[in-house]
């Protein structure tokens, strides 16, 4: 048996990395910047020991670009290195300093840095790239390193007053983008925006004093907010500071509704505030705002894997250096614990909208137009979330009244209770459109409830899933009596050859191409003699599939049905008793037409019609 160690050839190394490893070039600015913190986080660290005892001043990270000399500059007044750590750290691929650090002095938290390949990603855009060093120990010596992307390198010892590093990039023919000054700034607000370290590029101009005593000035462009919102204790922050902090993630968007500060030590570290916007129906266009950083480092806005599907509608940040990254840190790798801080973040929502709601109900139900679409998602994907929001979901009425699931169920109950020990919650959808049917079900006394959300459609199946003995029916489902089935059939005052008869008559004058069912039902006198419905199962399906790109095969099926009261006179007496042809195929139109007008679907030509018929009918 022979054994061995495996050899990789560094002259491999370097087009791996720069075709390979990192999945977008515009990423080594933040690397190198990252690396720059961690040098100025690991003297912070030092100094706050006692083990450096030497001045530490300004603590800024300059950013400085020539384009004439083609050189992109990264510059900081950090830690430093010796000539041995740089032969240690830069000549040696994946050897991190950041994770040797923190091993040293564990319990330290802000190092960035984990798998030593991020310095190696300026060789994507350099054609060369310089490194000046000098140490913060006593006596040190300045050092520069020097490569061109090949294997060799030129170590060489220089004069260097300050500590610190500074990198020198050299951009390449193919990579000119990265002298554009926009460009960089561009960069740094995305991936640096709220790094722990201020950062400096260019200059802007400032206005001070007032009146008479204006003057405007040329400072330093300080690119990101080192303390932002989500690093502070809530305690310290007021509504204000949330609005503000909202506002300069978000500057175009609509103040947002409320946020949940999220601070969570165990069983894995994370931060973020995460703010309910207001979502106008739009719930595509809302998707991947919240953002994902690592120790303050911009990772990605595509966190599905972390967030429950249904709060990625939510806008805000979530940071936590427990999260797995790959090793360019520019997705999630898979891992258990990415669906247990789901889980766990899914449970703080939850418990932080529960006290909103016992806090203010009043005010809770103001926001439930927008924050409702949202927990509705919640309850329909996710069946721990379903149980925990039961207790603030709302259902509004007709009258604006809100009530949870339990407190409208027990609203309604004693009313809306079937002969099958059902209760049953009657909703509508377009209210106005569905006029008619909401005055004819005052004469019963039911409540109605408003689900007029394109996600209610899903909702309502969720709940029924979950809650016993408790069903939905659209107020334009059925006739109002048997909207609520309280007892057997009465009898018809029709035999089956009338029935048939007035079947035909009705079948005839909407003609076969209308598609809808005509059936004849035996009840009240004092219901309509006409009426069109929706059956609440059918429609469901149709609603559906036009919700997932249309009926199969580019089918096109109306629903709706045509329900003739069989007991009432005009049907009983004056339709089946009159003799003239012609009278009785208009009296049949005219009843048509009178059940689409209840429904709103009578409109233009046909109304202005239906109007000269019913005038003609009054005359008569």
């Amino acid at each position: 048996m022979k054994k061995g160690a495996i050899s990789v050839e560094t002259q491999n190394i370097f087009p791996i990395i720069k075709k390979f490893l990192y999945s977008d070039q515009e990423i080594f600015l933040r690397e190198l910047v990252s690396n720059a913190v961690d040098a100025t986080t690991k003297l912070k660290t030092l100094a706050n020991k006692g083990i450096y005892k030497g001045e530490i001043g300004d603590l800024h990270i300059k950013i400085e670009l020539d384009k004439e000399k083609k050189l992109l500059k990264i510059i900081d007044r950090g830690i430093g290195m010796t000539s041995e750590e740089v032969e240690k750290y830069l000549n040696q691929v994946a050897f991190s300093s950041a994770a040797e650090f923190v091993e040293k002095y564990k319990g330290e938290e802000g190092i960035i840095g984990h798998f030593g390949l991020g310095f190696y990603s300026a060789f994507m855009v350099a054609e060369k790239v310089e490194v000046l060093t000098k140490s913060y120990q006593e006596n040190s010596k300045g050092v520069k390193w020097s490569c061109d992307g090949e294997p060799e390198y030129e170590l060489e010892e220089i004069d260097k007053k300050d500590r610190g590093t500074e990198i020198h990039l050299h951009i390449a023919d193919d990579a000119e983008e990265y002298l554009e000054e926009a460009k960089i700034q561009q960069l740094l607000e995305t991936y640096c925006k709220f790094l722990p370290v201020e950062i400096i590029f260019g200059k802007e101009t400032v206005t001070e004093g007032e009146g008479d005593e204006k003057i405007e000035k040329e400072v330093d462009r300080v690119i990101n907010n080192p303390n932002p919102a989500w690093k502070k204790s809530p305690s310290d922050l007021t509504d204000e500071d949330y609005k503000s902090f909202y506002r300069e993630m978000y500057p175009f968007a609509q103040e947002p509704l409320f946020w949940i500060h999220l601070n969570i030590d165990y069983p894995f570290k994370l931060t973020g505030i995460l703010y309910f916007p207001k979502l106008n129906n739009q719930f595509e266009q809302n998707r991947n705002k919240v953002q994902l950083y690592c120790n303050q480092v911009f990772v990605t806005d595509e966190i599905k894997q972390i967030l429950p599907e249904f709060l990625t509608l939510m806008n805000g940040v979530i940071d936590s250096p427990d999260i797995p990254l790959n090793v360019s840190r520019s997705y999630l790798q898979s891992d258990s614990n990415v669906k247990k801080i789901g889980s766990y973040i899914s449970k703080k929502v939850a418990e932080r909208l529960k006290e909103l709601y016992k806090e203010d109900k009043e005010k809770f139900g103001e926001t439930w137009p927008d924050v409702g679409p949202i927990v509705k998602y919640g309850m329909i994907t996710d069946e721990k979330f379903y149980k925990r929001a039961k207790d603030f979901a709302l259902i509004k009425n007709l009258q604006g009244e809100s009530y949870t699931i339990d407190e409208y169920r027990a609203h309604i109950k004693e009313n809306q209770t079937d002969k099958n020990d059902t209760t049953v919650i009657i909703y509508a959808n377009d209210p106005d459109g569905q006029h008619g049917y909401i005055e004819q079900v005052k004469d019963y006394n039911y409540d109605v409830a408003v689900l007029d959300h394109v996600i209610d459609n899903h909702f309502i199946q969720a709940i029924e899933q979950q809650e016993q003995n408790l069903r939905f029916v659209r107020v334009d489902s059925e006739i109002p009596s048997k909207l609520v089935e309280k007892e057997d059939n009465q009898e018809s005052a029709l035999n089956e050859k009338e029935q048939e008869q007035v079947k035909t008559v009705f079948t005839s004058i909407l003609g076969e191409a209308q598609g809808k069912k005509v059936e004849l039902k035996a009840l009240s006198p004092k219901e309509n003699p006409v009426m069109i419905v929706h059956p609440e199962f059918m429609r469901r399906f149709q609603e559906m599939q036009a919700m997932q790109g249309g009926m199969p095969g580019g089918m096109d099926m109306d629903m709706s049905q045509v329900v003739i009261n069989s007991n009432h006179e005009l049907i009983a007496e004056k339709l089946l008793k009159e003799k003239d042809e012609k009278k009785r195929l208009s009296l049949a139109k005219h009843l048509y037409s009178l059940a689409l007008l209840n429904k709103g679907m009578l409109k233009g030509k046909d109304l202005t019609e239906f109007v000269k018929e019913s005038m003609n009918y009054l005359k008569k």
